[in-house]
């Protein structure tokens, strides 16, 4: 791998898994953390030509006013993230990251998120939805200009939009287009609004959300016209990775789940976009589906998510599993999961951002199945159980290290 320079632009760049991402980034650059957490520093990976850490530079869009040393700063405060010392040693490049940061757009985000905006980004509500679109992408071309990068990997990880009513469905990329120029509000959300400026700018997406970003058949079209790598949705960290991984075993032992309860308490700032009951209908449906396409069957299921501000950026899953085994006998198995949100998610981030550049120096386009084991509705893939995806990215990292 040269040393060229590699472009992170974030969607929602000052929020908690954007600002770990970005502070981890520089702590591993300046040598004061290891790669613990980060699936690209595996051994079996090693030898794929990753770019390397030094090479990446941040930015992004944001609809709200802050900055990276803030928002470390508030991680330290309420979750106890980082420590004083790292902070005062990563500041003055994350500062530089400040500079790079543009305002978003408040189109059918939803009243939850709006409520957090700035007023330039509120400001913002008047434009057309290709005017959107045009500002976006040209925001995304001048930090690649700006900065001499070779390529730019735009990744969504801002808070859950509500789900959006009546989006067109449509196949053809020119259909969809002619929809955004003839209607005077938008038929999309942002996310897919920032895919499809990631897209026209020539840059890969990847949406870490589970809001729609480019999981439409019109953008699929549209990446295909123009050469481009997309994927998502949701990224899959915590309560919902230990169900892809413990529900084939059920299958597998022929154990029958009566009901699987999961309940989810966190406290940042996707917990409190989430407390609003339209927002968490996204979320709630990624992280069930799941289980029925695992075991064949739909048993009794509950998802509970629940804003405790206490908590912070930590969260707990309590999930109670009621199985039935031989001779009709009546067990259960419970599991308690608690992490740290953002020091889960920004790692994966990291490394969705190095594998998928990697992939757009083989020139290829479309979905990127190959990253399903990252995600919990991955796209292209009907392939839900852990063991099976990762057995994708082994075998992609097979097929780059033979090419």
């Amino acid at each position: 791998m040269s040393s060229e320079k590699i472009g992170i632009w974030l969607i929602g760049a000052w929020g908690g898994v954007a600002t770990t991402a970005a502070a981890g980034l520089v702590a591993i650059q300046k040598k004061l953390q290891n790669e613990t957490g980060l699936v690209s520093a595996r051994p079996e990976f090693s030898d794929l030509d990753l770019a390397d850490w030094s090479q990446f530079v941040i930015g992004g869009h944001e609809i709200r006013k802050t900055s990276y040393e803030a928002e470390t700063n508030q991680l330290l405060k309420t979750s106890e993230l980082f420590g004083e010392k790292l902070i005062s040693e990563i500041v003055p490049e994350l500062k530089k990251f400040d500079k790079n940061i543009r305002t978003g757009t408040l189109l059918n985000v939803g009243e939850t998120i709006e409520s957090l905006a700035s007023s330039e980004a509120v400001k913002t509500k008047k434009e057309s939805t290709q005017n959107t679109i045009e500002r976006l992408k040209s925001d995304m071309q001048e930090f690649q200009k700006e900065h001499n990068l070779s390529q730019v990997i735009v990744i969504n990880v801002s808070s859950t939009e509500p789900p959006l009513e009546n989006v067109p469905e449509c196949d053809c990329w020119n259909d969809m287009e002619k929809l955004l120029n003839d209607q005077k509000e938008s038929p999309l959300p942002a996310s897919s609004l920032y895919a499809i400026a990631s897209m026209k700018a020539g840059f890969p997406f990847l949406n870490f959300t589970p809001s729609v970003g480019s999981n439409l058949p019109a953008l699929n079209n549209l990446a295909e016209q123009n050469n481009v790598l997309h994927m998502g949705r949701d990224g899959k960290t915590g309560e919902t990775l230990m169900k892809s991984i413990l529900a084939p075993m059920f299958a597998d032992r022929n154990l029958n789940v009566m009901s699987w309860v999961g309940h989810n308490i966190f406290g940042n700032m996707d917990g409190k976009v989430l407390d609003d009951p339209i927002n968490k209908a996204n979320k709630v449906h990624s992280k069930d589906h799941l289980l029925t396409e695992i075991l064949g069957y739909k048993p009794q299921t509950l998802v509970s998510i629940e804003y405790i501000e206490s908590m912070g950026d930590w969260k707990t899953a309590w999930d109670h599993i009621h199985f039935q085994g031989f001779m009709g006998t009546k067990m259960s198995l419970q599991f308690t999961w608690q992490g740290c949100d953002s020091i889960l998610a920004a790692p994966l981030v990291l490394d969705l951002v190095r594998f998928t550049e990697r992939e757009a120096r083989r020139g290829t386009t479309g979905v990127m199945t190959f990253l399903s084991s990252f995600f919990k509705s991955p796209m292209g893939t009907e392939e839900p159980e852990f063991h099976s995806q990762y057995a994708l990215l082994r075998a992609w990292a097979e097929d780059v290290r033979n090419a």
